[in-house]
């Protein structure tokens, strides 16, 4: 498991997990439950590169971020970690 601690967001921290550029397992810590959940069970089992061109640069509200573009920043940091 990798742990992302989250900013400008709601939610504080990403736990999740990646076999073979696969997505296998996402937990938000706060933010919405319901909505967070969802996005958890949408990326489980997308690539990598693929959750990160869907989620990066998603906004929430006045915010210049969001949950998903926080995910994709996590995933973007795994890669350069494992590069």
């Amino acid at each position: 498991m990798y742990i992302y601690k989250t900013s400008g967001v709601c939610s504080k921290q990403i736990e999740f997990s990646v076999e073979n550029n696969v997505i296998k397992k996402v937990k938000f810590y706060g933010g919405c439950p319901g909505n967070l959940q969802g996005i958890s069970k949408l990326v489980e089992g997308m690539h990598v590169d693929e959750a990160i061109k869907r989620l990066s640069g998603i906004t929430c509200g006045p915010k210049s971020t969001s949950c998903p573009d926080q995910l994709s920043k996590a995933l973007v940091a795994l890669k350069e970690k494992i590069a």
